[in-house]
């Protein structure tokens, strides 16, 4: 027996549920997340808001579901890129590259907390696929390095890592790569460096370059 594939009214439902989140994305580049609203969002589609809510319960639900699509996206470019043959170097660029494609998805999952929402579980489950690939990346570099101190209680506090048995001088470099190439995007996507009258690249290159096998930079 053949699977039937999705119903009219199931591929309907889907392109409303796309339309939806397309209009909230535009609505957060306008104004930020806060001023996210499923009326407006029903009006743009010609449609009343309890119509409106027969796709997304709330706004939370409707944020879920973008913070879901975002969180996927990178873990699947990632993931991607370093099957393809992407170094440590190579995913920081890749990464870059996906931030600098839609800087309010970026700050969605990686900028300041919406006030008042916790995201579901499942969510936190696809950004373990992202840091899962960094650590495997660090990984083939090697230990490298004398132990530190926070190496040790890395070994301990594994949960950012989603429970990754990597040796402890591996998370450590995932680690530092992770939230060094987030303080350069972070700056750089918020227009900090506009003003400076220089180019990020090679910043962005010496901040991945001191991350190798020899320290942590």
């Amino acid at each position: 027996m053949t699977d039937a594939g999705p119903t009219s009214r199931e591929r309907y439902r889907a392109q409303v549920r796309a339309e939806i989140k397309q209009h909230a994305w535009e609505q957060i580049a306008a104004a930020g997340v806060p001023a996210l609203s499923l009326n407006a969002i029903a009006k743009q589609l010609g449609m009343s808001g309890p119509a409106l809510y027969r796709y997304f319960a709330s706004r939370d639900e409707l944020i879920t579901a973008l913070i879901r699509d975002a969180y996927r996206s990178i873990a699947d470019t990632v993931r991607a890129a370093y099957d393809d043959g992407a170094d440590l170097a190579g995913l920081a660029h890749v990464i870059r590259d996906w931030a600098r494609g839609d800087p309010q998805r970026y700050f969605l999952i990686y900028g300041t907390p919406v006030p008042g929402y916790h995201a579901p579980d499942d969510t936190t489950a696809i950004s373990f696929e992202v840091m899962s690939v960094l650590i495997e990346a660090c990984g083939a570099l090697g230990e490298g390095g004398s132990a530190t101190p926070f190496d040790a209680h890395l070994d301990d506090h594994r949960a950012w890592a989603g429970g990754h048995p990597a040796p402890p001088a591996v998370l450590h470099r995932a680690l530092s790569f992770w939230t060094r190439l987030h303080g350069v995007l972070s700056l750089e996507l918020a227009g900090h460096f506009a003003g400076m009258l220089f180019d990020p690249d090679p910043l962005i290159d010496e901040e991945i370059a001191g991350l190798t096998p020899d320290g942590r930079g």
